[in-house]
């Protein structure tokens, strides 16, 4: 069973950085992971989940443009792990954010971590 796990969330005044963390399970082979495309989402109380960022096993990247040059995705293959680095965060980047693995045509999604920007 494919697991992906978040972690890192949590309260940050306007302004502030936060790094999110994706695992995934060891039910992933490496070499699986590091050709596999990461994505991290986010959904707002009241609205849709929408995209956040992309990394593939390039590794290229895509971004939001909401979130483009104060967020960064990055991956360690080695660790199974992708990252989200978050910086000038707004009260606008309040969320759940969810990490998004596609492995061998099947999309998985973990749990998800809150994010709350706030003075």
């Amino acid at each position: 069973q494919v697991q992906l796990v978040e972690s890192g969330g949590g309260l940050v005044q306007p302004g502030g950085s936060l790094r999110l963390s994706c695992a995934a399970s060891a039910s992933v082979s490496g070499r699986v992971f590091s050709v596999s495309d990461m994505l991290w989402y986010r959904q707002a109380p009241g609205r849709q989940r929408e995209f956040v960022a992309r990394i593939t096993g390039g590794p290229g990247t895509n971004y939001a443009d909401s979130v483009k040059g104060r967020f960064t995705i990055s991956r360690d293959n080695a660790k199974k792990m992708v990252y989200l680095q978050m910086d000038s965060l707004k009260p606008d980047d309040t969320a759940v954010y969810y990490c998004n693995g596609r492995f061998m045509g099947s999309e998985y999604w973990g749990q998800g971590t809150q994010v709350t920007v706030s003075s």
